[in-house]
C-alpha cells in the first residue's frame, strides 16, 4: 500500500523532465525559464566565417520574405535609385523618358501616317508634313533628355511646360497653318475642285499646301461668277478665324435662278411654259442625275410680276448655263409678243384742263 501513491507523482516528474520548458509553460502558475540573451560579441562570433552581418540578415530576409515583405522591398528599392540623395536618379530618369517619349513617338507616327496615306490630296504633302513632324519630335526628345539629366522630376514637369508655351507662343502662325491644313485632309470641309468662299474671296480650289489654299479668283477683274485666272494664295491660319462657304459640300450641284420680270396682262401660262422647258433644255443632263426638274416661284411688284425661274446647275458653269436659258428665253418671248410681254419700270402722267369755277 505504501509506494502506490507516489506512483503517479514519479510518472509526472519523469513527463516534465522529458517534455521541458514547453510542458511546464502549459501548467497553471508555471512559466518556461527565459533563455539568457546572447550578448552581440557572442552573436557575432555565431556568424560563419568570412560573411558580415548584412549579408547573413539579407540572407534570411530573403528566405523568409512574404507577400507581406513586398511593399517594403518595392519602398527600398525607389529609395536606392529614385531618392533624393541617389546617384542613379539622373540616369534612371534619362532611361524613363527615353522609353516613353519614343515609344509615344512611335505610336502618333503611325496613327498620323496612316491617316496621312487614307486623306492627304497630294503625297508631297504628306511627306513634308512628316519631316516637320520627325523634326519637332527629335528637338523634343533631346530637351526632355538634358532636362531628365538633372535628376527633378518638378523641374523637367516645369520646362516641359515651359517649353510648349514658348514653342506655341513663337511659332503660332505655322502651327496653326499646320493644324488648319490637318483639319482640310481629316475634315475635307472643301477639296481640290471645289467652288468656295474664304474670307469674302470667291474661286475655284486648285491647290492645297501644308502653308496655303490656292484659289482660281471667279469674278473679281471681271463681272458675275467666271473665272479671272488670277491665284490667290490664302494662308490656311485664317481658316480657323473665317466662314467657309463651299458650293458643293454635300452634293454635286446647287440651285440657281433666272429672274424675268412680266407685264400684269402678259399670258401667265404660255410664259410659264417657256421659262420651263427653256431650263430643261438646257440642264438636261443635270436633270438626269439628280430627277429634280426646273420650278418656278414669282411675287407681284409695283409694275408687273417678278418669275424666278429655278434649276440645278453646275457651280463652275452657273453663268454660262444661265446665258443659255436667258437666250432662249429672249427668242421664245419674241415670238409670243404682244402676249407675252417683258415688264418695265414706268409712269403714268395725265393732265387735266385748268376747271375754274365761273359764277
Amino acid at each position: 500500500m505504501g509506494p502506490r501513491p507516489f506512483l503517479p507523482a514519479m510518472l509526472a516528474v519523469g513527463a516534465l523532465t522529458v517534455l521541458g520548458p514547453s510542458a511546464l509553460a502549459q501548467m497553471p502558475g508555471m512559466e518556461p525559464p527565459k533563455k539568457a540573451e546572447e550578448t552581440p560579441a557572442v552573436a557575432h562570433s555565431l556568424q560563419p566565417a568570412g560573411r558580415d552581418a548584412a549579408d547573413t540578415v539579407a540572407e534570411g530576409v530573403e528566405e523568409n520574405v512574404g507577400p507581406q515583405e513586398v511593399p517594403g522591398r518595392v519602398t527600398r528599392a525607389w529609395q536606392r535609385y529614385m531618392g533624393p540623395d541617389s546617384p542613379y536618379r539622373g540616369l534612371v530618369l534619362v532611361v524613363l523618358t527615353l522609353v516613353l517619349v519614343v515609344n509615344l513617338k512611335a505610336y502618333l507616327t503611325r496613327v498620323m501616317r496612316r491617316n496621312l496615306e487614307e486623306h492627304a490630296f497630294v503625297e508631297e504633302n504628306a511627306n513634308n508634313f512628316l519631316k516637320v513632324w520627325n523634326v519637332l519630335w527629335k528637338f523634343v526628345i533631346v530637351v526632355l533628355v538634358i532636362m531628365a539629366m538633372s535628376g527633378s522630376l518638378k523641374l523637367l514637369g516645369l520646362t516641359a511646360g515651359f517649353f510648349g508655351m514658348m514653342l506655341g507662343w513663337s511659332l503660332q502662325q505655322p502651327v496653326t497653318g499646320i493644324a488648319a491644313w490637318l483639319m482640310i485632309i481629316i475634315k475635307k470641309p472643301f477639296k481640290i475642285g471645289d467652288r468656295v468662299i474664304i474670307a469674302g474671296i470667291t474661286g475655284d480650289v486648285t491647290g492645297i499646301s501644308l502653308t496655303h489654299v490656292i484659289l482660281n479668283q471667279v469674278g473679281g477683274s471681271v463681272g458675275g461668277e467666271e473665272r479671272s485666272g488670277r491665284g490667290i494664295l490664302i494662308p490656311n491660319a485664317i481658316l480657323f478665324q473665317n466662314v467657309i462657304i463651299n458650293y458643293t459640300l454635300d452634293q454635286e450641284f446647287m440651285l440657281d435662278e433666272v429672274p424675268v420680270r412680266l407685264t400684269f396682262d402678259s399670258d401667265w401660262n404660255r410664259a410659264k411654259e417657256i421659262m420651263i422647258a427653256s431650263a430643261k433644255e438646257v440642264t438636261k443632263d443635270i436633270i438626269a442625275k439628280t430627277g429634280q426638274d426646273p420650278f418656278i416661284r414669282c411675287e407681284f411688284l409695283d409694275w408687273g410680276v417678278m418669275v424666278r425661274l429655278r434649276y440645278n446647275t453646275i457651280p463652275a458653269k452657273r453663268q454660262e448655263l444661265s446665258t443659255y436659258i436667258i437666250e432662249i428665253l429672249l427668242r421664245e418671248f419674241g415670238k409670243e409678243f404682244p402676249s407675252v410681254r417683258f415688264a418695265v419700270p414706268s409712269q403714268n402722267i395725265r393732265y387735266r384742263p385748268d376747271v375754274r369755277n365761273e359764277g
